[in-house]
This record gives C-alpha cells, structure tokens and sequence, in this order.
C-alpha cells in the first residue's frame, strides 16, 4: 500500500488585505496599510499548487472563510441590515472591520494538527482544527476550518476530525506552523515533534506573544491517541519569537529523516536532538540540517523565510527539494546557503524558488500556505476527490478567481459594503464547483 504526503492549500481569499493584526510577525507590520492585490495572490497560490500537482505530488485546495465575518460584528454589538452593519463598524470600530475582514486563513499551516494513522492508537489519521486564540482575526476560524475538514475528509471510519481545543489562552494553539513530522517513510511509525513558546497561561515581559503552550501541544498528542515514546517536546527560542519567529517554522521545517532549522530556533537544541534521537530509536537516524548564524544571520532567515519553505519528497528524486520563496534567492547569505545545500552531500538536493509575494508581504511563506496530511491509498480514497487539485479544477479555480476577486484592496475598501455581496456571490458559485453543498458557509445557512 502506499503512503504519500499530501498538500492541503489554502486558497487566498478575496479580502486580502494588508491590515497589520499580527503582532511579532514582522512582514505583517512592515507592509501595513498597503494596497493589496488579491486576484494576484489567489493565482500566485493556485500556481504554486499546480506546479507541485505537475511534479507529481498529491495536492488538494481548502476553500477560502466567508470575509466580512458578520458574526463577528454582530457579537460585538452592531445590529441592522448587512450594509448598515458594515458601514457602522466602519466609522465606529475600523480595527474591529479589519479583524473580520482578514484573509489569514489562507496560511493553512496553521489551520489544524495532524497526525497520520500510522501513529495514533486507533489506527485513524487525526487532524484537530487550530482555535488561533491569540489573535481576534484568528480565532474565528476555527469553526469553519472544521466544517472544510469534515468537507475533506468525510471517511469517519478512517479519518477523525476535532474541533479546536477549549478557547483559552492556556490552550494557544496554532496548528502544523508549530509541529513537525520525521519518518523513514511516510506509511510507517514517525515521531511527531510539537514546539511551544509558553508553559500555558500569559507570560509577561515578552515583546511578542509566544502564542503555543505546551498545555495545548500534551492535548493534542493525547486526543490523538500518540505513542508517548515517540512524541518530543521542544520549546521555541524566546530570543527567536523576540526577533520575529512568532511561529517555529519560521526557523525550522523537517520531512522524512531531516530537521533543518536555524541553530537559534529552540531553547536547548541539544535537548531537541537528544530527545528526538530517543524517539526515533530502532525506527531511523534523524539527520539535523543546522544554519549557523555566521552562515545566515537570524534576522536574514526571518525575512527572507528560508524555513518557511516546503521541504518535500519528490517522486524519482534521491534527495528532498526546498521550495523556497524567491525572496531567499533576493538575500545574499540565504542564496549562498542554499547553493552551499545542494553542492553538498546532505538530504537537502535541490532547491526551488516560487513566486508567493503577496502572501510573504502579510508574513506567510511557502510553508504556510500549506496543511502537510500524510494518506495511504485507501485514506485518499476516502477524501473527497473535489477538493484534490487536477487540470480541470485548476482552469476552474483560476477562472472563478478572474471573475471574482478584485485587482486591488485599499484599506479604505473594507468599508465597502459591496465587498459583502461580491464575496458571497463568489463563495455560492466555489461550492458548486467543489462540490460543497449549499449550507457550508454560515451566510448560506441564514
């Protein structure tokens, strides 16, 4: 039977926009207040799918939220007609609109936790849906990444999809940017490797938020059903969340045997290679790819998101491929670092370099437009073949996107109340063509 590691996509939405809500990610407070061009990010991302689809790799496509999130606006007090609600929040609470209107969720690396069915105990893939409670832009994903789930993955006998864990900041939790998998092979026992910032509740005297506890990363190992034998616990760097690594992929990303990640990325990294060695004893040997700061510098790692690159299996390929963003190749010591990788005779063979500006500029990498989910053959049966990219739902996807996304968003657009009605028109005519029903938003459902 085989196994292969799936990328689940989020498309970017057609609110994109350069709002600033999060706090530590750099890029996100250097280019906010810009004009943003949503259209153009929604094909930069659906280009970097297909190319991974042409090259052989199993990719699926998780649908854009509803954006304005009216629910939101109407919790916090604002009544009336659709219109009438936008254009109050607007002149009353702006920031309020631009939580509502974010387009984070595009960044699926942080929609869920997923572990595959060769290391839970009931023999099920596990994917538990992130609740992102340290940002108000965030934490109302949580209920609709569930139902794309549940759209994905419908098989109940093979796959198990949770719901966020409590919302409380005790349980921070933000997805897969926070958790690597190492393995021999995909099909077979891996460890599960979960990196938090905090112990659990808020710790003062911090620039940034450390938004991961280690609270919600025992939870989820617990909930899905893991071998505590072959589950690591590392804590992120604090230094490195105070340069701007608000997310531990940031500084690290790992496939099949190799953890590549900058010698600053956790508090004790010897720690970190002595417990994953224990974890994987008898299953592998894990190969530690380590950037020096004299290499590459923390802060040209951070903005140029050399971590925030796919690493990935590629079919007929002896060693990994980094798919990194064009701006690595932009950042003299990351270009040289990765001419230094593949020259080598590490894991890491080839370098790529994709073009996801739009989604850098808001802070979110190769890596963070993507949910790792690790299917045997039976498994990708069971999921819904709607939501798997091929030829013909690419051409639809990037027609629907020219048809409806906008060229340009101006901060002063989110009060646009058109805004409202052009995304629902949008995301009415995206669930016929995915095939998700006529209730999966919650302006369907009213």
């Amino acid at each position: 039977m085989a196994t292969v590691e799936a990328n689940y996509d989020g498309l970017v939405g057609l609110t994109h926009n350069y709002g600033g809500l999060s706090a530590g990610n750099l890029a996100s407070a250097r280019n906010v207040g810009q004009v943003s061009r949503p259209r153009e990010g929604a094909l930069q991302g659906l280009a970097k799918m297909k190319r991974l689809h042409d090259a052989g790799l199993v990719q699926g496509v998780l649908p854009p939220h509803e954006r304005p999130f009216l629910p939101l606006l109407r919790g916090a007090g604002f009544s009336g007609t659709d219109s009438h609600i936008i254009e109050e929040t607007a002149t009353h609470a702006p920031a309020l609109l631009k939580a509502a209107s974010s387009s984070a969720f595009m960044w699926a690396a942080n929609a869920a936790t997923i572990s595959p069915s060769g290391d839970t105990r009931d023999g099920r893939l596990h994917a538990s849906a992130a609740n992102l409670t340290t940002m108000l832009h965030r934490s109302i994903e949580g209920p609709q990444t569930t139902r794309s789930l549940r759209a994905a993955f419908p098989d109940e006998t093979r796959f198990a999809i949770h719901a966020p864990l409590p919302m409380q900041e005790s349980f921070g939790d933000e997805g897969a940017a926070n958790h690597v998998r190492l393995c021999a092979d995909h099909g077979e026992t891996g460890v599960e490797i979960f990196v938090h910032g905090r112990l659990s509740g808020f710790e003062p005297g911090l620039k940034f938020p450390a938004r991961q506890t280690l609270m919600a990363n025992e939870a989820l190992a617990r909930r899905h059903g893991l071998n505590a034998d072959r589950t690591v616990y590392a804590r992120q760097a604090p230094a490195t969340i105070e340069a701007g690594a608000f997310h531990n992929d940031v500084v690290c990303v790992g496939a099949k045997t190799c953890l590549f990640f900058h010698e600053h990325a956790f508090a004790d990294t010897e720690q970190v290679k002595t417990d994953i060695r224990r974890a994987a004893k008898d299953l592998f040997e894990p190969q530690f790819e380590i950037v020096c700061e004299d290499d590459v510098p923390l802060r040209d790692a951070i903005t140029s998101y050399l971590f925030n690159s796919m690493l990935v299996e590629m079919p007929n390929e002896a060693r990994l491929v980094l798919i990194a963003p064009a701006e690595c190749r932009e950042t003299p010591s990351v270009a040289r670092h990765c001419e230094k990788l593949v020259a080598g005779n590490g894991p890491i063979g080839r370098v790529d370099f994709v073009d996801v500006r739009q989604s850098m500029r808001n802070g979110g990498g190769p890596a963070c437009l993507r949910l790792r989910v690790v299917l045997s053959d039976a498994e990708r049966a069971g999921a819904n073949p709607d939501m798997l990219l091929d030829d013909a739902l690419y051409a639809k996807l990037t027609g629907w996107v020219k048809r409806h996304y906008r060229e340009a968003l101006a901060p002063a657009d989110l009060a646009d109340p058109h805004l409202l009605s052009e995304g629902q028109e949008a995301l009415d005519a995206l669930c016929a063509i995915m095939g998700l029903g006529s209730g999966f938003y919650p302006f369907q459902q009213m």
